[in-house]
C-alpha cells in the first residue's frame, strides 16, 4: 500500500466531529460541464450567481480543486470512491462514458461515501444524474443509498431521432423533449418518460428539500448531482430569458437559484451550523457548443481534455461557524471528499484497498495547508499528464470532440509552471531537467502500485434495461 493509503488508515480511526451532540450533516451538489470561470465569484462577468458567491464569501473558495477525470462518468465514480478511474475500471477506451444498454457500471467491489456513511447510521440520498451503469446492481440503491430520484444517464442519451452529426448538433441548438426518451426513476421504478428537462433541476432540488426536511434530526448525506450544465439545456420557464448571458447563462443561474433553496432550507432547520455543504463541477465546459457552453476563464482547454480547463473546477465549502472564510489555494480534488468526510463522520474506512484521497479536515479547519501536492490527470485508461506542485508536464495533448489541438506525443514531455504560466502556454522542460526527472521518477513509483482492472465499458453493451413502473 501507499504512503498515502497508509497515512488515510490511521486517519480514518480519528473523529474530528464538531458537535457534541451527533455528527454533521453532508450535502454534495455536484453540477455537469460547468466550467471553472462560469461562477461569479470566479470571475465571470455577466453570468450572476449571487447565492453561490454569498455561499463562497461564507465558506471557502478553492482555486486549485480538480476532479480525477475530464468526462462524466469517471469522475463520478472517483468522486464516491475516492479512487482513481485507472484503479477501479470506471472508464473506458471508447468516449470514456457508459451508454444505455452498456453491461458495466460501478464494480460491487468499491465502497461508496454513501456506504462509508450508512454503516455509521446516517440517512443518505441521492438525487439527480447517476451515470454509473443502468443495470439493477449498478443502481445507487446497491451502492450505499437509502433513496434515490433522477436518471440514469446524461440528458442527451436514449435517442428517438437520427444520430448523424449534423442532425445531433441541430438538435442540442433547439432541443424538444421527444428528441430524448430520457427516464427518470424513483428507487429504480420508472416514474416517467420522456423526463420533462426544463424542470429537472428544480425537481432535483425539491426532491433533496424535501428529504432534509424529513432527516433533519438525525445525520444524513445527500448527494446532488444535476443534469444541467450538459448539452441539450433546459431550464424553466422562470428562468428563460433571465440571464444576459444568453440560455447558458439562464441555466447556470437556476443552479444558483437550487443551491440557495438548499442552503435556506438549512438555516430554516437550524443545522447550517451543522451542515458541511460542497459545490463543484464533474468535469470542465463543453466548448463543442461555443456560447452553449461554458468558460474555462484563464485556464487551457475544457471538457475531455487534460489541459487544466478539463479538469479544475470550481470548488466551495461552506459550514457556518466551522469553517473560516477563505480563498484557498491549496491542491484538492473530489477524491478527497470520501476520506474527509469519514473523518468528519468518525466512520471507519475499509483497509484492503488504496484510496487516491486526502484528508482535507485540517485545511478547512484553517489549521494547515493540504496534504495534497500532486494530481494525475488520466484519459481513459492511460495517464496524459502529471502536476507535482506547481509543476505539471504533459506525454500527449489533443483536443477532444473534433476541436484542436491534433493528437501530439511528447519525448521530452512538456512541462509548465501553472504559477506563473496558468493558461499552459510556455514549455520550461528545456532549463529544468531535473524537475522533469524528479517528477519522472513519481510517475513510475505510481504505475507500479496500479492493479490495472479490466475496465467497466468494455465488457459489452445490449438494450436498456426495462424498468419497473409505478
Amino acid at each position: 500500500m501507499t504512503a498515502v493509503g497508509l497515512l488515510l488508515l490511521f486517519l480514518s480511526g480519528c473523529s474530528a466531529a464538531p458537535s457534541a451532540d451527533r455528527p454533521p450533516n453532508f450535502v454534495v451538489i455536484f453540477v455537469d460541464d460547468v466550467g471553472w470561470g462560469d461562477l461569479g465569484s470566479y470571475g465571470h462577468p455577466t453570468i450572476r450567481t449571487p447565492r453561490l458567491d454569498r455561499m463562497a464569501a461564507e465558506g471557502q473558495r478553492w482555486t486549485q480543486f480538480y476532479v480525477a477525470s475530464p468526462v462524466c462518468s469517471p469522475s463520478r465514480g472517483a468522486l464516491l470512491t475516492g479512487r482513481l478511474p485507472v484503479r477501479s475500471g470506471i472508464f473506458g477506451r471508447r468516449s470514456g462514458v457508459f451508454f444505455p444498454g452498456d453491461v458495466g457500471g460501478i464494480p460491487a467491489s468499491e465502497v461508496t461515501i454513501a456506504e462509508v456513511l450508512s454503516g455509521s447510521g446516517y440517512a443518505t440520498a441521492m438525487f439527480g444524474k447517476w451515470h454509473l451503469g443502468d443495470r439493477l446492481e449498478h443502481s445507487p440503491l446497491q451502492h450505499g443509498f437509502d433513496t434515490w430520484y433522477g436518471t440514469p444517464y446524461s440528458n442527451d442519451m436514449m435517442w428517438t431521432i437520427s444520430s448523424e452529426r449534423e442532425v445531433v448538433i441541430e438538435a442540442y441548438y433547439d432541443p424538444k423533449i421527444e428528441y430524448w426518451d430520457l427516464p427518470i426513476l424513483r428507487d429504480d421504478v420508472l416514474v416517467e418518460q420522456p423526463a420533462d428537462q426544463p424542470y429537472l433541476t428544480r425537481r432535483y432540488t425539491e426532491e433533496a428539500v424535501e428529504f432534509i426536511r424529513a432527516k433533519a434530526d438525525a445525520p444524513f448525506f445527500v448527494y446532488l448531482a444535476h443534469s444541467m450544465a450538459h448539452m441539450p439545456l433546459y431550464r424553466s420557464p422562470e428562468y428563460e430569458g433571465h440571464s444576459s448571458a444568453g440560455i447558458y447563462g439562464d441555466v447556470m443561474e437556476e443552479i444558483d437559484w437550487s443551491v440557495g433553496r438548499i442552503l435556506d432550507t438549512l438555516r430554516e432547520l437550524d443545522i447550517d451550523e451543522n451542515t458541511l455543504v460542497v459545490f463543484a463541477s464533474d468535469n470542465g465546459p463543453w466548448t463543442l457548443f461555443r456560447h452553449h457552453g461554458g468558460s474555462s476563464g484563464p485556464l487551457r482547454g475544457a471538457k475531455g481534455e487534460t489541459f487544466e480547463g478539463g479538469m479544475r473546477v470550481p470548488g466551495l465549502f461552506w459550514w457556518p461557524g466551522t469553517i473560516e472564510p477563505d480563498v484557498v489555494s491549496d491542491l484538492g480534488s473530489t477524491l478527497d471528499l470520501l476520506p474527509t468526510l469519514a473523518t468528519l463522520a468518525g466512520a471507519s474506512l475499509e483497509q484492503d484497498r488504496t484510496l487516491d484521497g486526502i484528508d482535507l479536515t485540517s485545511t478547512l479547519y484553517g489549521d494547515s495547508s493540504s496534504a495534497r501536492d500532486e494530481m494525475f490527470y488520466y484519459r481513459s485508461g492511460e495517464l496524459w499528464a502529471y502536476r507535482q506542485g506547481p509543476f505539471k508536464l504533459h506525454f500527449r495533448t489533443q483536443g477532444r470532440y473534433g476541436l484542436p489541438p491534433e493528437l501530439e506525443e511528447h519525448d521530452p514531455p512538456l512541462l509548465y509552471n501553472l504559477d506563473d504560466d496558468i493558461g499552459e502556454r510556455w514549455n520550461i522542460a528545456e532549463d529544468n531537467g531535473d524537475i522533469l526527472e524528479r517528477m519522472l521518477a513519481r510517475i513510475e513509483e505510481h504505475r507500479e502500485s496500479l492493479e490495472s482492472p479490466e475496465p467497466e465499458f468494455d465488457r459489452g453493451r445490449g438494450e436498456p434495461p426495462v424498468w419497473r413502473k409505478n
